[in-house]
């Protein structure tokens, strides 16, 4: 029980867990996304059990850490260019949040239907759901297992830590959700948003690194310019209700 009073751990586990909420901002987004197609009754379930799958695949990666390193090594070559493991997982799981995003902007500016409370064939609709959200738990969780190895040596440290974020995600993962539906304008930017973390993660496939750093202030600051649009228009609305 010695670690319980050393200031190094504690310290890690901050520092780790604040970085498990940052690096999943983005998968909370995805899965808001996706679960608001998904009958009202059954979004909170949907997105409970979502996150709860994030939790346990980060866990997993983390407890078979030999083989996620391994992921790192070299497979075949094209062109010249070495491809591993893990560049095949970014470069997939890219194309499969390009491809998604798009999809739910094309919905979105045609104006097709959400998905209505008809509990006929919401199982169906349910295991869809769970199957895209189980391929970008494994997509975001990669890099981000990888990155707590490279900071933390000891794996209880790691795995709470992975709990603790997740529990923090469950806890805002609803009000994020219902903020996105509310504004359907903030829910076209986080899919712009999230063509973009494509984007970086089949450039990173390609060993093209992209600072994480500049996507997170753009996205950052496109959100406070987006809030002051959502503050004007409802003060506007205000007035105009407000006028006889």
């Amino acid at each position: 029980m010695e670690w319980l009073t050393n200031p190094e751990i504690w310290v890690a586990f901050f520092t780790l867990t604040a970085l498990e909420i940052v690096l999943g901002i983005d998968n909370i987004i995805m899965i808001s996304i996706l679960v608001s197609r998904m009958p009202k009754h059954m979004q909170p379930r949907t997105r409970i059990f979502g996150l709860a799958l994030a939790m346990v695949t980060r866990i997993m990666l983390l407890l078979s850490i030999t083989w996620v390193m391994r992921l790192t090594a070299d497979l075949f070559q094209v062109f010249g260019q070495g491809i591993s493991g893990r560049d095949l997982i970014l470069f997939f799981g890219g194309l499969f949040l390009l491809w998604k995003s798009s999809q739910e902007i094309y919905q979105g500016l045609e104006g097709e239907e959400e998905a209505s409370d008809d509990p006929k064939g919401a199982g169906g609709q349910f295991l869809y759901t769970i199957i895209q959200i189980a391929i970008i738990d494994i997509v975001f969780s990669l890099d981000s297992v990888i990155t707590a190895v490279g900071m933390v040596s000891h794996v209880p440290v790691m795995v709470a830590a992975i709990i603790v974020a997740v529990l923090v995600m469950m806890l805002c993962a609803g009000a994020i959700s219902d903020f996105i539906d509310k504004h359907p304008s903030l829910k076209m930017l986080a899919l712009s948003f999230l063509m973009v973390v494509g984007t970086v993660l089949i450039a990173e496939a390609f060993d093209v690194h992209v600072p994480k750093g500049y996507v997170y202030f753009a996205m950052a600051f496109s959100l406070a310019v987006e809030a002051i649009n959502i503050r004007m228009r409802t003060a506007r609305a205000r007035k105009d209700e407000a006028q006889p």
